[in-house]
């Protein structure tokens, strides 16, 4: 799941599909003003539902409710149809022609709002408007009508495992699911090494995949049948190299699996992924990325290969994310799927900091009060009740995540 989002990757996404994204290239109007009950000060044209839903799934994480005002600014900016776009300043203005919707700003707030729950109509009419924009190849694109990609088929699976449907049972009019598209998106035995367990984002016009870390974390979820919201795992698991050439047909879980090992084996040497950033002709550290492969990783179990890319986290993820929800968000997430203490991060208190770029949601100790108020009735009634955390039923999320889960606009955010 990568949760950054920016007018760049939008301008990729044209190009990449050959078609016409929402406005990448247009000169944004005078910035607009920030509601209320949104999260962030920045500008949130192209990443106001994206940072919004990332930021109310973190707090869900570690126990806190979110504020009403906060869930109620992303309720209303959901169209009539159930589908949302990036951002609609104007929420009481119904949705037309011209609203730019979008399949990841969508997918997030659907699944952050399976997941708060009491949301069933919203999580209803936001699953069937994506699988009314389900491409022929099982597959989604940021933009309905385009070519499907990596990292929106990843989010969508994740949304739709969110909210309790089977991605693999949801299929297009050909009979193709959201998992027979993603594992058409890895590189494969062609490659060499490490890279033949990466993913592409898409083909280029020849065909062929290059490999790209914001979709293999994204499509490590997703093969899993998970989301950003990961369980940390009670054991150890190894990763290994995929097996070629192939001895069966392609699954979602193998590929996953690959997927694995291509992260692990990319943070070896530095602790951390890398990215070339618009204008730059050499690559930096990328944090969004590293903070998705650690979810990722931690998805599969895989403790030990997550373990030096959380330590680098620690120690520069903090001042990366500082002051932007998303960033916040997808660091909370990346410690509570590595079992990490978000409170105390690198010595930064990534709740904290969160809570604070938006309304202030409940009290951990409220929240906690509820929950045993809720156990003693139960208790009384000669029942017991086991409270955890969230965890993904089925078959998920390039949040794809995806949260991950991308080339859902990159850069500004995580």
């Amino acid at each position: 799941m990568t949760v950054r989002r920016s007018a760049t990757a939008l301008a990729a996404t044209a190009v990449l599909c050959g078609a016409t994204a929402p406005l990448a290239f247009a000169a944004p109007s005078p910035a607009p003003v920030i509601p209320s009950g949104l999260y962030g000060k920045a500008d949130p044209t192209y990443d106001g539902v994206w940072r919004q839903s990332f930021a109310l799934l973190a707090q869900h994480a570690v126990g806190l409710t979110p504020a009403p005002q906060a869930v109620d600014w992303l309720t209303g900016q959901q169209c009539a149809d159930g589908a949302f776009a990036s951002f609609r300043p104007d929420a009481a203005k119904a949705c037309d022609a011209k609203t730019m919707l979008d399949s990841n700003a969508t997918a997030a707030a659907v699944q952050t709002l399976a997941v708060l729950g009491g949301h069933d109509a919203a999580v209803a009419k936001g699953v069937a408007w994506l699988k009314s924009v389900q491409n022929a190849d099982g597959g989604w694109s940021y933009s309905p009508g385009t070519p499907s990609d990596a990292n929106s088929t990843s989010v969508v699976i994740g949304a739709l495992a969110a909210a309790g449907q089977k991605p693999a049972e949801v299929k297009s009019k050909t009979g193709k699911s959201g998992p027979d598209a993603l594992v058409t998106f890895q590189v494969g035995c062609a490659a060499q090494g490490a890279d033949r367990g990466a993913f592409g984002y898409q083909p280029d016009k020849a065909g062929k995949l290059a490999p790209n870390a914001d979709a293999t974390a994204a499509a490590a979820l997703a093969g899993l049948g998970k989301y950003a919201l990961v369980t940390p795992a009670g054991t150890d698991a190894p990763v290994a190299a995929p097996t070629c050439p192939a001895t069966g047909p392609a699954d979602a879980p193998a590929a996953a699996a690959g997927a694995a090992f291509y992260l692990a084996e990319a943070l070896k040497k530095d602790g951390h992924l890398v990215a070339v950033t618009p204008g730059a002709d050499q690559p930096t550290a990328d944090v969004g990325n590293t903070a998705d492969a650690v979810i990722a990783l931690a998805a599969g179990g895989h403790k030990t290969a997550a373990a030096g890319a959380l330590t680098w986290l620690q120690k520069n993820g903090p001042a990366w994310a500082k002051g932007n929800p998303a960033g916040l968000a997808g660091l909370v997430l990346a410690a509570h799927a590595a079992g990490a203490d978000p409170k105390a991060f690198g010595g930064t208190d990534l709740v904290a900091q969160l809570n604070a770029t938006g309304p202030a949601p409940q009290t951990a100790t409220a929240a906690a009060d509820g929950k045993k108020d809720e156990k003693k009735e139960k208790e009384d009634k000669g029942g017991s009740s086991n409270v955890g955390w969230f965890l993904g039923a089925g078959a998920m999320a390039g949040i794809g995540i995806g949260f991950l889960l991308s080339s859902r606009r990159k850069k500004n955010q995580l």
